[in-house]
């Protein structure tokens, strides 16, 4: 047995390292959002920053998007072209995917302050790219309403969990302690 954890012993280290990241994370993360009452349909100010950022791209194009909050539930409204398009929930706003990607990384960790600016940047990174993803989304269910489920199920998620995986790709590759061997 003793044999078996000294082989696989990086591999272990790779899931103690990943599983108590990302339940650290999690646990700090669900104590925010339990601040919020669901029952008064209160969204989590981060969601509301998402939806705010998603309403000043789309006023790129139409100078007319804007959001309200929506008293059936906890989430924001988001309006494109006049039209409620989009309900901007906390499952919106990417911080679980961030937080799946902060544990990848610092379970594949690297010297200090180059895992701490990868984080840091990657973190920002998605964040942009997951406003952009939610405004391209209302955008394209607004032209093809028809295609809602394949656009928000399939293509959008892609796109996000796309950039977290090249994120991976780039980090392990250049930068984590793997790299070198």
């Amino acid at each position: 047995m003793k044999e078996y954890l000294i082989q696989f012993k990086p591999f272990l280290l790779f899931l103690a390292k990943f599983f108590v990241t990302y339940l650290v994370l999690t646990f700090i993360y669900q104590s925010y959002l339990n601040q919020f009452d669901e029952k008064k349909f209160e969204v989590d100010g981060f969601t509301q920053i998402v939806a705010e950022q998603s309403k000043v791209v789309l006023s790129v194009i139409d100078s007319q998007s804007y959001t309200l909050p929506n008293y059936k539930e906890p989430s924001v409204k988001l309006f494109y072209h006049g039209q409620w398009v989009a309900r901007i929930i906390e499952g919106c706003n990417a911080l679980s995917v961030i937080i799946l990607f902060i544990s990848f990384i610092i379970a594949f960790t690297g010297k200090f302050k180059q895992t701490f600016l990868f984080i840091v940047l990657g973190s920002l990174l998605i964040h942009v790219f997951n406003v952009l993803r939610i405004a391209l989304l209302c955008m394209a269910i607004f032209h093809y309403p028809h295609y809602e489920h394949v656009l928000h199920g399939v293509i959008f998620p892609l796109f996000i969990y796309g950039i977290v995986f090249l994120l991976w790709v780039i980090w392990v590759n250049n930068y984590s302690s793997y790299a070198k061997k």
